[in-house]
């Protein structure tokens, strides 16, 4: 079987998990932008967050820049944890081979080709410096909600069959290694993958927002 088609096979075999879990792929219209928009200091990525301030009626930019990225993890990582726990073929994530746009559906993503990617920190980490390059939000702050989006992905992929045994192995292997090492850490729970991260993603700073289920501070 070609590489396309073992990508192609593991989007399928996922996708059904939640909308979260579904990557489309092909050429959108033009309300999207391409990947490398993300990563050129063009005005793609600042308007997405002037919109998302404005969604949200925040005047810190910080927090817009955190809800982004929260975003564009969940839609990102989803695909690939589940990919990986089924062991499956894992899609390339790189901003070359993505189409991207936020509108009132949030952050939606869709892959250009049907291709094997590589780590989480190598598809991520252009992304992290293109918004910290943009807003002053801190890069652990960044890598904690990608670390929380890997964890959610392990639950949601837990209740749909594979055991927690092999999720919370696999959530091991993911966080192995920095960016992601010593952002968080799974907790004994029966029956559930559960995760406490070790920044916030300031959602509580929002109008009200209170702290997420993972979040170290108390709750709100």
């Amino acid at each position: 079987m070609s590489e396309f088609a073992r990508v192609l096979a593991t989007l399928r075999q996922i996708r059904g998990l939640s909308p979260f879990f579904a990557l489309d792929l092909g050429r959108p219209d033009e309300s999207w932008h391409d990947g490398e928009a993300l990563l050129d200091g063009g005005p793609a990525l600042p308007d997405a967050l002037d919109r998302i301030a404005a969604r949200y009626r925040t005047a810190e930019r910080r927090v817009a820049a955190s809800l982004f990225f929260l975003g564009y993890t969940a839609r990102l990582l989803s695909p690939v944890v589940a990919a990986r726990a089924v062991d499956g073929v894992a899609p390339d994530v790189r901003p070359a081979n993505l189409w991207w746009r936020y509108g009132p559906d949030g952050v939606q993503v869709r892959l250009k080709d049907p291709v094997a990617g590589v780590d989480v920190a190598e598809s991520l980490e252009p992304v992290v410096e293109a918004i910290h390059a943009v807003t002053p939000v801190a890069r652990g702050l960044l890598w904690g909600n990608a670390a929380s989006s890997a964890a959610g992905a392990l639950g949601t992929v837990g209740r749909g069959g594979v055991t927690g045994a092999d999720c919370l192995a696999l959530g091991a292997e993911l966080f192995a290694d920095p960016p992601l090492r010593g952002s968080g850490e799974f907790i004994p729970f029966p029956g559930e993958v559960a995760f406490r991260r070790r920044s916030c993603c300031l959602y509580y700073r929002l109008d009200g927002g209170g702290t997420c289920g993972d979040c170290p501070l108390p709750r709100r």
